[in-house]
């Protein structure tokens, strides 16, 4: 899951641009066809591709469909092996007769698995079967020795041991209800906040299980979400097994359930909150309360597909501008109410992979540039990223020479904007060049809305930037042309409640796209600049991925 983002208004775009002083060589303006974006999205957002599931029959129909389209728009095969696809291996974990039950004391109290709790495992090649399992409360679940920060600690600051038991922890960072503290950088979540990274922690720890108190503010999402991304089958890339992406038993719980399991040990949920957000919190066993939980493991080994399409650039061909956008979504899963068990995922992501495709069109129409044009789809980014952390571990083109990464993950339907917001806003001194070309359309850049939610860690591009790949994340803002920021911030909100990984993600005639016509005319022209100029980016001094980028700078000269 993305896990996730506010999709509306929020395109996950990655970019690597030049310098505002640099002249560039070639000047070419396309217009893009709202018609022809709307067709590719209702074709991959329909119901005979089946949610696009990752190991699927739809998986075929869907990267057939892409890398046709990329053949037509004028790129060669820029996968292994002259083809069109990057083979990617996966590990898929089905899981059955899930089963979990709360003690308190001698007192059992069933938990409905979707309701209560979810279980998954990303781990755990065996069934599995808890009886009565110890529960400590380990705050935010955090090890972060650069912030003097250590939530696996005891009263007198020892290292407390989880192994065989369950840590259970809360949802973001510590600054997310005081950013004034600024422990952790104020109200931007930090990657600590993620999902994945607690669940990576609690590995290493070497706990049971990690359970992780769902929040719809927090999250960012509500547990409708949670619900549909954790009950089903889950995805992760082969790994070593001495570096697994989690522990046996992946679970969330809701705040509900939390505050019971809180109470029957006699503990208040709500000072502990507060206590968490200190450095001098300590870890606590739930003292008379235990988890028990078993569920039934089905493990494949799979070969999913990255799409990669090129466009080999005239004087430069060994230097690269990448677009991306990931073709995957949840596939059939539990019904809604109406009985729709089909997660089209239209605006997630059939719209970011329509997107790609209009652009690539636009480079057929345009005068070749001088460096190379790559279009990647990737494949698994709903289970972690997990197509773009593959070919970011085994890129077929050097990550050195990848001067650019557009990732459009879902478009703006609302409307156009007056704004673009900035995620990770100020990483990098690419926001300047932005700006110069927002305002060309009338536009102004700002930082995201919504910081705490993560965003910065939660789409594609950030497996590149992890690696040192300078990348702007941007997308439409909130402040709507139409009704301002109040208008924006309802459309986003009504996505995320009724739509956001849910069957009602659809295709729908009501969507407004002359904003994302916009946007696309911004995400070509950015990169067509940019592959006709000589002009590398760089990160700020005070950016964590600098050090990471700087130890391939001969790789530049």
């Amino acid at each position: 899951m993305k896990s996730y983002k506010s999709i509306v208004l929020y395109s996950a775009l990655a970019l690597i641009i030049a310098q505002p002083s640099m002249v560039f060589a070639k000047e070419y303006n396309p217009t893009f066809n709202s018609a022809d974006l709307v067709k590719d999205i209702k074709i991959l957002g329909s119901d005979a591709y089946e949610g696009r599931g990752v190991g699927t029959p739809a998986e075929k129909k869907t990267i057939d469909y892409i890398a046709k389209n990329l053949a037509e728009a004028g790129f060669s095969p820029g996968g292994d092996n002259g083809t069109w696809f990057q083979d990617v291996q996966l590990r898929r974990f089905t899981l059955s007769d899930s089963k979990a039950s709360l003690n308190l004391g001698d007192n059992g109290t069933n938990l409905e698995v979707g309701k209560d709790i979810t279980i998954s495992t990303r781990n755990a090649t065996k069934d599995v079967n808890f009886d009565k399992v110890p529960l400590v409360f380990a705050g935010y679940g955090i090890t972060a020795p650069e912030r003097g920060w250590n939530d696996f600690k005891d009263e007198n600051g020892n290292k407390i041991d989880v192994k065989g038991k369950i840590i259970v922890v809360l949802v973001n960072d510590p600054d997310f209800y005081q950013p004034e503290l600024n422990t952790f950088g104020g109200k931007a979540m930090t990657y600590y906040g993620r999902w994945t990274y607690k669940y990576e922690e609690a590995a290493r720890q070497g706990a049971l299980g990690c359970i992780i108190i769902h929040e719809s503010d927090a999250a960012a999402y509500g547990w409708e979400t949670v619900k549909n991304s954790n009950t089903g089958k889950k995805i992760d890339i082969m790994r070593d097994p001495t570096s697994p992406a989690g522990p046996d038993m992946e679970s969330w719980i809701t705040y509900d359930t939390a505050q019971k399991m809180f109470k029957g040990a006699g503990l208040d949920l709500e000072a502990l909150k507060v206590a968490a957000r200190s450095k001098n919190f300590h870890a606590q066993e739930l003292k008379n309360v235990t988890l028990s939980a078993s569920f039934r493991t089905n493990v494949e080994t799979i070969t999913s597909h990255n799409v990669i399409g090129i466009l080999k650039g005239k004087t430069r061909p060994n230097e690269y501008v990448a677009y991306s956008a990931h073709w995957d979504h949840l596939g059939i899963g539990l019904p809604d109410k109406k009985g729709d068990k089909i997660y089209n995922g239209a605006l997630d992501n059939a719209s970011g992979v329509a997107s790609i495709l209009e652009i690539a069109r636009a480079y057929k129409k345009a005068p070749r540039p001088d460096r190379s044009i790559i279009m990647f789809s990737w494949t698994a980014e709903e289970s972690g990223l997990l197509g773009s952390e593959y070919y970011a571990s085994h890129p077929i083109y050097p990550l050195a020479k990848t001067v650019a990464g557009f990732n459009i993950d879902g478009i703006n339907i609302a409307g156009k904007t007056k704004n673009i917001e900035v995620t990770g806003y100020g990483q990098s001194s690419l926001e300047d060049d932005l700006a110069v070309y927002a305002k060309k359309q009338g536009r102004y850049i700002s930082p995201e809305d919504t910081p705490e939610a993560g965003h910065f860690f939660r789409s594609d591009h950030f497996p590149f930037v992890k690696r040192g790949v300078p990348m702007l994340a941007a997308g439409s803002g909130v402040d709507m042309r139409n009704g301002g920021v109040a208008a924006g911030k309802a459309a986003n909100e009504e996505y995320l409640k009724a739509h956001y990984h849910q069957p009602s993600d659809e295709y729908s005639p009501t969507w407004k796209l002359d904003g994302a016509i916009e946007d696309l005319q911004i995400y070509f022209k950015m990169g067509y600049d940019l592959a006709n100029s000589t002009k590398w980016p760089e990160w700020k001094p005070n950016s964590e991925f600098k050090a990471a980028r700087d130890k391939s700078a001969a790789d530049r000269k």
